[in-house]
């Protein structure tokens, strides 16, 4: 009787052992460089699952696993670290990988450039050029800077109109967000940004915004607030704020999605196909059984990779995106057509139909003109697939093109230089990057003279329409996501104050029309007008909405944010209009308006503004 005891003690004992073992418990901890400072944005995964967490502004993560589990710490530019679990605290430094890119690309008959880039854009970037029958006996080295190789399309920006003389403003709605993720790549690598990569609007759409859910018949609803100018106290900024229905991702449509990866040589560094493939898994993470998956890839040839197949079967399609190697050139274009072959091959009716490209967009092998390109797009957004468009690399990023793409194809633009970008793109905004609730979504502003002098649409060069336009249903435009929030900014001159920014003189042969009368419409402002389209309808529907001309002298801390990132962008383009505008305003603005910031990025964009101000 005793040893049945003894027994029954001893496999208690080994049981809550074992238990004590295999437990899971939270692991936290901090990951620094060599320097001893954080890294944020770190990927921290427990190894063979899906479970993953990134490390926040301090360097510190959280996550749950068990004893003897093993954490693998990656970060774009450091070599990857695995960590067998063995205490609740793990402190983890990384070293950074001192890998190089080495690419071929032929430029011609008998000539061929061989380029050398560094992980960083700080570090010159050696090029060798050979031709065959030259007179050179060795290559011919040239140094340059590793920003020279990005494109962006240059604008001017938007000027003051008059409200009398041209009183309609109409754009086309941007959801776009790949300005600011790139400019701040690009400061916190001790850079400025080159003028023409500051789009204003981007910027500012790239934060969400708390606007009031819509409850009405129509999917997206908008609100208004004006406020003093922060840069120019005699002006005020009129803010609208539009808000699309949001929808749980259980309750979003099935999704027919292709994935249209770069595998080209130019991919081949840890910022590009490495990071494309741990995006790729992160958004497979979100996907239901219901859902399907092809993947398409592109480099010398175009290569169906895996049909389309259901995101129940999750191993076949990480084993399919695991397998991918970057080599070669980029025939980004005979990509594209593919996609969209099978996009409509698979095509699901009344559901989520989209490509989700992954480049640099560097496409120099079959279509590569961005002329053609464009019109290949605008033919194929009738079918009724999307276009989201994931820019990656540093060095030899073609913004132009990406920004082309997604305007034309129906889609949106965002770029991911990190895993923690990846996250709030592909996870945490997973229903607005992925599914469109309102399509050709467009804004007409038209401005009461009686209060306005003169008005300027903060941003959204790329965007503008002719007033026509906005009741032309062949005129393409913007598209919203689920839960979606887009944010327009008008810095308006009041009637009385003087326009200082542009006038001209009398006409010779006609009399100006005089001041109109204010008696019907004494309090509005301005009258916004919003037309969209349903997903799967060619004709618009279209709801307004009348403005009153009421200052509000203590604006939400949303609005204040708004307005702090604008003077932002304002400052990093050199704007003619930024008035009074510096660093410490935008700072100070951007800290009242912080508010919950839950994820933490308003207080990112205070610590890139204070990066930024010591750069200048």
């Amino acid at each position: 009787m005793k040893k049945v005891k003894l027994l029954l003690v001893l496999g208690s004992i080994f049981l809550g052992t074992t238990a004590l073992f295999s437990q899971r418990m939270t692991v936290t901890g901090k990951v620094t460089d060599a320097g001893n400072q954080p890294l944020i944005g770190v990927s921290v995964m427990v190894k063979g699952t899906n479970s993953g967490v990134a490390t926040d502004f301090e360097g510190s993560y959280r996550i749950q696993a068990q004893r003897e589990d093993v954490l693998v710490f990656s970060y774009v530019g450091y070599l990857t670290r695995e960590i067998r679990v063995e205490r609740s605290i793990h402190n983890v430094g990384l070293e950074e990988n001192m890998a190089v890119l080495e690419e071929m690309v032929v430029i011609g008959m008998g000539r061929t450039e061989r380029r050398v880039a560094s992980l960083s854009p700080s570090i010159p970037v050696t090029i060798e050029v050979m031709e065959a029958g030259s007179f050179y006996s060795s290559p011919v080295s040239v140094s340059y800077d590793a920003f020279q190789a990005e494109e962006y399309n240059s604008f001017s920006e938007n000027r003051f109109q008059s409200a009398r003389e041209n009183p309609l403003s109409t754009f086309s709605l941007d959801v776009n967000t790949a300005s600011y993720s790139n400019i701040r790549r690009m400061i916190n690598q001790g850079q400025m940004p080159p003028k023409d990569a500051v789009r204003i609007e981007e910027m500012i759409n790239y934060f969400n915004y708390e606007y009031p859910n819509t409850t009405g018949e129509h999917p997206v609803s908008f609100t208004t607030e004006m406020a003093i100018c922060p840069w120019n106290e005699q002006h005020r900024i009129v803010r609208i704020g539009v808000k699309a229905k949001e929808i749980p991702n259980e309750d979003l449509p099935q999704a027919n999605l292709v994935f249209l990866i770069d595998v080209s040589g130019s991919m081949s560094s840890a910022n590009r196909l490495p990071l494309v493939k741990s995006s790729l898994k992160m958004l497979l993470n979100n996907l239901r059984d219901i859902d399907r998956v092809a993947i398409v890839t592109y480099a010398n040839n175009v290569r169906e990779v895996l049909p389309s197949t259901p995101a129940s079967d999750k191993q076949k399609i990480i084993d399919a995106i695991d397998g991918l190697v970057a080599s070669g050139g980029t025939a980004g274009g005979d990509g594209i057509q593919r996609a969209y072959r099978i996009a409509e091959q698979n095509f699901i009716r009344g559901g989520n139909n989209r490509i989700v490209l992954a480049t640099d967009g560097d496409f120099n092998i079959g279509i590569s003109n961005p002329r053609e390109l464009e019109n290949f797009i605008e033919t194929k957004r009738r079918t009724g697939v999307f276009l989201t468009v994931l820019g990656y690399g540093m060095g030899n990023l073609k913004d132009n093109r990406l920004q082309i793409l997604s305007e034309k194809g129906n889609g949106n633009y965002a770029y991911i230089d990190n895993i923690q970008e990846a996250y709030k793109v592909l996870v945490h905004e997973f229903g607005g990057t992925m599914y469109t609730v309102a399509k050709d979504v467009k804004i007409q502003v038209e401005f009461n003279p009686a209060h306005v002098n003169a008005y300027r649409l903060v941003g959204y060069e790329s965007r503008m329409l002719n007033k026509e336009d906005f009741n032309d249903d062949t005129k393409d435009a913007g598209e919203l996501g689920a839960g979606h929030t887009v944010t327009v900014l008008y810095e308006i001159i009041p009637a009385g104050v003087e326009n200082r920014f542009g006038s001209v003189d009398n006409l010779r042969y006609q009399q100006r029309e005089s001041m109109p009368s204010v008696t019907n419409f004494s309090n509005e402002l301005m009258t916004v007008k919003l037309r969209y389209k349903d997903p799967e309808s060619d004709v618009s529907k279209r709801f307004d909405m009348p403005v009153a001309n009421s200052l509000n002298r203590n604006p939400s801390a949303d609005f204040k944010f708004a307005m702090s990132v604008a003077m932002f962008g304002q400052l990093l383009r050199d704007s003619d209009f930024k008035g009074s505008s510096d660093y410490q305003k935008v700072i100070a603005l951007a800290r009242e308006g912080v508010g919950r910031d839950e994820q933490g990025y308003r207080k990112e964009f205070i610590r890139l503004a204070e990066v930024a101000g010591q750069l200048r």
